[in-house]
């Protein structure tokens, strides 16, 4: 077989000769940053339309190169299974884009070994800032990128040695417990203690979710059990599987329910132990909104992380970055504090 020659890749001059204007400028639509450049969006939709045509890419390893910078920003991301996270990824590629970066987001399955991976790739490709979502161990990331000069940011999940952009999640739980208990107070269960069911023990965001229910109670006058609290995991599957076993196991069941994620309301609101037939629990918080959950009728009420603020604190605080190359391997960074602690009712 003969090897087909080489295809002579067009370059941004060639892309200006046919478009009839000038390299800098097909350069910023490339980029995205043709409307700080006041560029018609009939001229940037023209050259876009050429490159497409012609089969340009934009060499980002080589702008990185000859600029010093790659404007690339990266995201760690845990899942996309549910409204949280994908709404988070959406909002950080608009924000980046707005303001010239060229996002790459990536999902590591809630696994150590995959965050470590995605850091170490994203820096490769340069990557001038990283934002660590949910990651199970952030020193560790913030400690690579520190050793690269790269800066990171966690968000939702805090870690020690970056600064955390987090919701409030103790006082969120705090108000959606005592909503549930004041709905069942009304149907007759006054003084009956909720069931917390789904997230992890050792989570952050679970630990304070976990608080701010106990602290609910607590004011409440109500004690609660072992058995109230059943932090399985947020797969869908473990919420049914412990839901079935205290169906099984005979003991009275709780008037409501605090469901810790969207995808634990799933094996909740599926599982057939604890169906109408049964009469209880009738009433459930969720905290995170979800569209499944509006779909189950008027005896659920959620709580809403404020995306929207949570990356806008982000964003400001990577404008402010002014740390010097030699304040980047430090390790004695103060903890981090909740530059964001918005949590909006819904």
């Amino acid at each position: 077989m003969r090897t087909p020659p080489p295809i002579k890749k067009p370059t941004v001059h060639d892309l200006a000769a046919l478009a009839g204007t000038s390299a800098s400028t097909v350069s910023a639509v490339l980029n995205g940053s043709w409307e700080k450049r006041r560029i018609s969006k009939r001229l940037a939709d023209e050259v876009s339309r050429i490159a497409e045509e012609q089969g340009y890419a934009l060499n980002m390893q080589a702008r990185a190169l000859r600029r010093a910078r790659s404007g690339i920003i990266g995201m760690i991301l845990p899942m996309y299974d549910n409204r949280y996270f994908s709404s988070i990824a959406q909002t950080f590629e608009d924000m980046a884009r707005a303001r010239g970066l060229f996002p790459i987001v990536t999902c590591t399955q809630r696994d150590p070994r995959l965050e470590l991976a995605a850091a170490r790739s994203l820096l490769a490709y340069q990557v001038e800032y990283l934002v660590c979502t949910g990651t199970t161990d952030p020193d560790r990331i913030t400690r690579l990128c520190s050793k690269a000069g790269v800066p990171t940011i966690n968000l939702d999940l805090p870690g020690s040695l970056a600064p955390s952009v987090i919701s409030d999640n103790f006082a969120g739980a705090m108000a959606l417990t005592q909503d549930i208990l004041a709905r069942c107070a009304a149907k007759g269960h006054a003084g009956e203690p909720l069931l917390f069911i789904g997230g992890r023990g050792t989570d952050h965001n679970t630990r304070e979710r976990l608080r701010g229910f106990r602290a609910a109670h607590q004011a409440a006058g109500i004690a609660l059990g072992e058995d109230d609290v059943l932090t399985c995991g947020y797969a869908a599957g473990k919420a049914s599987e412990a839901l079935s076993a205290l169906a099984a196991s005979g003991a009275p069941l709780p008037p409501g329910m605090f469901v810790n994620s969207t995808i634990s309301l799933e094996g909740d609101a599926l599982d057939p132990a604890l169906g109408p037939a049964r009469g209880k629990p009738d009433r459930s918080g969720l905290f995170r909104l979800g569209p499944f959950a509006e779909m189950l009728g008027k005896g659920i009420v959620m709580i809403r992380q404020d995306v929207e603020t949570m990356l806008q604190t982000l964003c400001r605080h990577g404008r402010d970055e002014t740390a010097g190359p030699q304040d980047r391997d430090r390790t004695d960074r103060p903890a981090p504090t909740a530059l964001n602690r918005t949590v909006a009712p819904v």
